[in-house]
């Protein structure tokens, strides 16, 4: 059995996918774009930034399930460029600073709406 979750806290999907999926013990977390929430605009286009307004989304999907980020257990992140690596860590680290998830960095080509950094997350509850 999955529960769809759906939060204000995070942008609503831009197609057709769910924000986070609940099953059993896990929530899946789609990937998140560096797009605010209340406005819909993206973060400036600077690795940092980018990488702070993702981590905010998850954060406010997990906050919708009333979870901390430490219950995050494997994280993904897109980036399309790896030589900024060091950026987004810095960014990445203040939020996963006690016992951080597993996690693959991979560089792609390209992400939806120009976005420099998407992480997408699994957790459990």
């Amino acid at each position: 059995m999955k529960e769809i979750i759906v939060t204000d806290k995070a942008p609503a999907a831009i197609g057709p996918y769910s924000q986070a999926v609940e099953t059993g013990s896990l929530i899946f977390i789609s990937g998140q774009l560096p797009v605010d929430a209340r406005t819909g605009q993206m973060a400036p286009p600077d690795v940092k930034a980018q990488t702070e307004a993702v981590l905010r989304n998850i954060l406010g999907i997990m906050a919708a399930k009333g979870l901390p980020l430490d219950n995050i257990i494997k994280t993904t992140v897109y980036m399309t460029d790896l030589g900024q690596f060091q950026a987004m860590n810095e960014v990445y680290a203040k939020y996963f600073q006690k016992h951080p998830p597993a996690r693959a960095t991979v560089e792609v080509k390209a992400l939806p709406k120009g976005a420099l950094v998407e992480i997408e997350a699994i957790a459990e509850k």
